[in-house]
């Protein structure tokens, strides 16, 4: 684990910004800002949404806590492309699209089969850019055999000038496990990703809950880079 994780205020509003709504070829159907904010906007206590609000919501959704702080709910703003196209539907193995989730700050998660691969506007610093020449196992599939347990990528982060830092990953199954997400028994399989940053000599760990039988992350707990805050998504409606 990161020692020493600076911690950050978080806004008491969540909601999905104005700059994202007028994709008019997004499948979550948003109707107006209006209703987004109705649905996003909650107070500064864990939020917990019932089975049926989340189910009824014509968006896909997660919960977050940031380090310690109060758990959030928020809605998918926009999924794109590699290429940043609007897509309706994942896409394949090989490219998944990235999902943007916004908060009233106009703080963003961007992930990735589960991995934040991005963040933008958050008080502590932000993870600029995540780059790797091979697939992310988390998107292969962890619960393959043949799936690689090792991963290699560079980040670059701020604040500061951390450019091009190697990460060096190794996937270790630890448990079966069964999560109770939206009301419902989900069994999982959890996996532990130890990361090493030789040129910092610094290491760290993540934790990733992929489903059993389609190997998607449904739940995770994240670093975002060295010294900067760690983040757990659980995903109560998922994308497409």
């Amino acid at each position: 684990m990161l020692k020493n994780i600076t911690r950050f205020p978080i806004s008491k509003l969540l909601l999905i910004s104005a700059t994202a709504l007028f994709v008019s070829g997004c499948s979550q159907k948003i109707t107006s800002i209006n209703d987004t904010v109705r649905i996003a906007v909650q107070g500064t206590a864990d939020i917990h949404k019932s089975a049926n609000t989340i189910a009824a919501l014509p968006y896909a959704s997660t919960y977050v806590r940031i380090d310690n702080q109060s758990q959030l709910f928020m809605v998918l703003a926009l999924a794109e492309s590699a290429t940043g196209e609007t897509v309706t539907t994942p896409s394949s193995k090989t490219s998944p699209p990235l999902l943007k989730w916004l908060a009233s700050d106009h703080g963003m998660l961007v992930t990735q089969s589960g991995r934040i691969v991005k963040t933008v506007n958050l008080a502590a610093g932000n993870l600029s850019i995540t780059t790797s020449k091979t697939v992310d196992p988390l998107t292969l599939g962890l619960h393959l055999a043949t799936t690689p347990t090792t991963w290699q990528r560079h980040i670059d982060w701020q604040p500061g000038y951390h450019n091009g830092y190697q990460l060096d990953s190794q996937f270790v199954f630890d448990q079966p496990e069964v999560l109770t997400i939206n009301g419902k028994s989900v069994p999982v399989l959890r996996f532990s990703e130890n990361v090493t940053i030789k040129q910092l000599d610094r290491h760290y760990s993540n934790t990733f809950w992929i489903e059993q039988r389609t190997g998607k992350v449904v739940k995770s707990q994240q670093y975002i880079a060295p010294d900067l805050p760690s983040v757990e998504m659980t995903i109560l409606k998922p994308f497409g």
